[in-house]
């Protein structure tokens, strides 16, 4: 269920900020995952889009191991952990603990910060995470661009991090999803694409939902 509305709060412009990030930040606080978050105690609005992700997909259970790509500031490391998931995260920025959670700071696509995970979960995972998202320059091609090579890295450190019939949830964009599902189709048993409902209105997010990894194929 989504998060109920609540009155909206109007800004004033400060001296010292555009009118562009007024609006931008009276869109954030009154936007209602935003809000909830905070009543609920999630780290980011993002855990709702996992929340959502697992209830239609049946991602998560207790004991399964899973491995959150770009994991700051922990919202959806919060969301595994709390359905029982031996969850380990990884970040280029640093991210408060969290109980039921291991988090390690540093970038998941040098090969030392993958041997650290795998050491840190104790293997190949079952489910992998991604919600790693690459710098926006506001140029529609190139951002799609820049995603559909983000989405393909991960796919490509899968044979290190996923074991064979694992699961994997990365973010794409519209208009760079073709390349990325017809790769993820060589490596899984089933490719969806799902956009939650928490997603911010006029973003082009949207997620890839990929089951029964065939480790052996993509190795090779």
């Amino acid at each position: 269920m989504a998060p109920a509305r609540t009155p909206r709060v109007r800004l004033r412009t400060a001296k010292r900020r555009r009118a562009s990030s007024t609006r931008w930040l009276e869109r954030h606080v009154n936007d209602r995952f935003v809000q909830s978050a905070r009543e609920e105690g999630y780290r980011s609005r993002a855990a709702y889009k996992l929340l959502e992700l697992d209830r239609k997909f049946a991602l998560l259970r207790p004991g399964l191991r899973v491995l959150d790509l770009g994991s700051a500031p922990g919202g959806w490391l919060q969301v595994a952990a709390a359905r029982g998931a031996r969850v380990v995260g990884v970040d280029l920025l640093e991210v408060a603990p969290l109980a039921g959670a291991e988090v390690l700071q540093g970038d998941i696509f040098e090969p030392a910060t993958s041997a650290r995970l795998r050491a840190a979960a104790g293997g190949p995972v079952d489910l992998v995470l991604s919600d790693l998202a690459a710098p926006a320059i506001g140029r529609r091609t190139v951002d799609r661009l820049r995603a559909e090579a983000l989405a393909e890295e991960v796919l490509a450190l899968l044979p290190d991090l996923l074991a064979p019939g694992g699961g994997a949830v990365i973010k794409l964009l519209r208009g760079a999803d073709a390349a990325v599902v017809a790769a993820a189709r060589r490596q899984f048993a089933r490719v969806r694409l799902y956009r939650p409902e928490a997603s911010r209105a006029g973003s082009s997010e949207i997620y890839l939902i990929a089951s029964g990894y065939r480790a052996t194929e993509a190795a090779g």
